[in-house]
């Protein structure tokens, strides 16, 4: 798990797919657990999450006043997220947005697009953009404008492009041994000097189905 930043408030790291987001040590494999098993021994944290399946930036409180105000922060939609993505399929335009009403099924732990709002639901929206198409599958950047449960994931398979490895929405994909979803940059402001700060990584080029298009995502 690599620590792309860190300081007396903030942690900053790139999650890998497989480990919770949660910062519990009684809840096994997590953030937490690997950091104090490198020798972290401080407070953690958790203000924002991943799926376990899905990897990339994350940024952590490493103490409860920064905590509060980037949970504040969050909770206005300042915390910038983008995303990459491979789909199934090819979307209609080169880019644009997806807006749904989304119903989160706590039974089956999975969302469900609506036709009308209700009790339960949420309005979810994102911005997504083309970057390259091979083998009947599509690169995409995602500027995610709300933060839904498994709202990408839901979002992309109503219009019948599941994210590569993801069963749970659809995919047929056997090749991804996780979904195809990778957090690649977030953008906040400090809690303690309220400096605007950006951090980003990529996804490993080597593994499937980025290696299909590492040329592109080196560039990013």
């Amino acid at each position: 798990m690599k620590i792309l930043f860190e300081d007396n408030d903030i942690i900053v790291i790139n999650k890998p797919s497989g480990i919770s987001s949660e910062a519990d040590v009684t809840k096994g494999n997590n953030v937490l657990t690997v950091l104090m098993d490198n020798g972290y021994k401080g407070e953690l944290y958790t203000v924002h999450r991943l799926d376990m399946s899905v990897g990339g930036v994350m940024v952590y409180a490493k103490n409860k006043s920064s905590a509060a105000k980037l949970s504040l922060l969050i909770q206005e939609n300042k915390l910038t997220k983008y995303y990459l993505a491979v789909c199934g399929g090819l979307p209609d335009e080169k880019e644009g947005m997806m807006e749904d009403i989304l119903f989160k099924d706590s039974s089956k732990q999975k969302s469900f697009v609506v036709k009308k709002e209700r009790k339960g639901t949420k309005k979810a929206s994102l911005h997504y953009e083309v970057l390259d198409s091979v083998n009947d599958t599509t690169l995409c950047k995602i500027h995610l404008h709300t933060g839904r449960f498994h709202q990408i994931r839901c979002q992309f398979a109503s219009r019948k492009m599941p994210l590569l490895g993801d069963g749970k929405y659809g995919s047929k994909d056997n090749k991804s041994k996780s979904i195809a979803l990778f957090s690649y940059l977030i953008g906040f402001n400090h809690p303690t000097t309220n400096k605007y700060m950006e951090f980003s990584d990529l996804p490993d080029a080597e593994v499937y189905p980025w290696n299909n298009y590492q040329d592109i995502i080196k560039t990013l």
